[in-house]
């Protein structure tokens, strides 16, 4: 759901810049009245899980289109709301600045839709409300599908409302709200039994019999310790073995899940091809700030559309092998690879300057 930039006028889009802004500051804020010693590196580590996780679309069968989780619900689960948001921030801003998904005008409205509303509305109104502590396996489970559904559909209103009120595009309100709520229903029910299986994995391995609904798996987890058995008599996964099994799965999805991707349109590309009869669309000649964005978007996507630049026998024999599926294309692994350690870098070391300022100050 990185909605490209000709969907947004520059009023709506320079506006979700600064919502987007507010609530970053806020929840920037926020983290420096609970962060713990352990938070920062844990936010880069997801943070580049969620990276790899949303490389991996699903086909979406009878439509033609497929979808990929936002992982907004299992960050806020795991970190809180505000690093959660934070996370979102940070892997929407490395995939539009060098990978040239979605727009660059378009960045601050994505980061709404996929970071806000998961983390600041579905996560404490919906998964909390339903799953308190001490919640069964079950609760939990209803309250990750129905907090990921309320979250993707928020956004795929989000979506729809913010292109309308653009006016730039010819998407008609009714017709693109009848696709994109539907498409985005089944996308989120499948994020939703992913999140819950996560969670569930975690909560058998851990010490602690139950989840806090208000506290962040890392807290629950700072009991589990190596030859220790969990609440439910299973060996407990010692806590830094769990946080570096998760850096060797964003590994491993970028690198060699992509390669098992849908290539199909994702949700809102699907929707935007069936209203408009285009899966692209242009913005006009006279829409300067959108020319503007477009041109420092090209000079900075050096890995765009996840691939870079090969010697001519080199592409020619990695297209060959992407005509099939799976599609094993090195450019592909190479490109989600470095996007996953981007994102854990620029988090890791955006988080250590926040705190030397911090100490400075101090």
């Amino acid at each position: 759901m990185h909605m490209a930039d000709a969907l947004l006028s520059p009023s709506i889009g320079i506006g979700g810049w600064m919502v987007a802004g507010i609530v970053a500051a806020f929840s920037a804020r926020q983290l420096k009245k609970k962060a713990h010693s352990q938070l920062l590196p844990r936010m880069a580590i997801l943070g580049a899980f969620v990276f790899a996780a949303q490389m991996l679309n699903f086909s979406i069968p009878g439509t033609g289109s497929s979808g990929h989780i936002g992982g907004g619900i299992l960050l806020a689960i795991m970190l809180g709301a505000p690093a959660s948001f934070l996370v979102i921030c940070t892997v929407i801003t490395m995939q539009a600045l060098f990978f040239a998904d979605g727009g660059l005008l378009a960045m601050g409205a994505n980061i709404i839709n996929l970071g806000f509303f998961s983390s600041f509305i579905a996560y404490p109104l919906v998964f909390r409300l339903i799953a308190s502590k001490n919640s069964s396996k079950r609760r939990e489970m209803v309250a990750c599908v129905l907090a990921s559904v309320a979250s993707l559909q928020m956004a795929a209103f989000a979506v729809v409302l913010e292109t309308t009120a653009s006016g730039i595009s010819a998407l008609p309100f009714h017709k693109f709200v009848l696709l994109m709520l539907p498409v985005h229903l089944v996308i989120g029910v499948v994020e939703g039994f992913l999140t819950a299986w996560v969670i569930a994995v975690l909560r058998e391995r851990s010490v602690a019999p139950r989840f806090n609904s208000g506290a962040a798996v890392s807290n629950v987890e700072c009991a589990a310790v190596a030859g220790v058995v969990s609440a439910s008599g299973r060996a407990v996964i010692p806590v830094k073995v769990r946080w570096i099994g998760f850096a060797v799965l964003a590994l491993f999805l970028s690198g060699i899940g992509s390669w098992f991707a849908s290539r199909s349109p994702d949700g809102l590309e699907w929707t935007v091809s069936k209203v408009s009869g285009s899966s692209e669309l242009s913005v006009g000649p006279g829409q300067k700030i959108h020319k503007f964005f477009e041109s420092v978007q090209k000079k900075t996507s050096i890995l765009a559309d996840y691939s870079f630049a090969f010697p001519e026998e080199a592409v020619a024999s990695a297209v060959s092998k992407a005509e099939g599926w799976p599609a094993i294309d090195v450019r592909t692994s190479v490109s989600g690879m470095l996007g996953s350690v981007l994102t854990f870098g620029s988090i890791f070391s955006i988080g250590l300057l926040f705190s030397y300022m911090k100490r400075k100050a101090a």
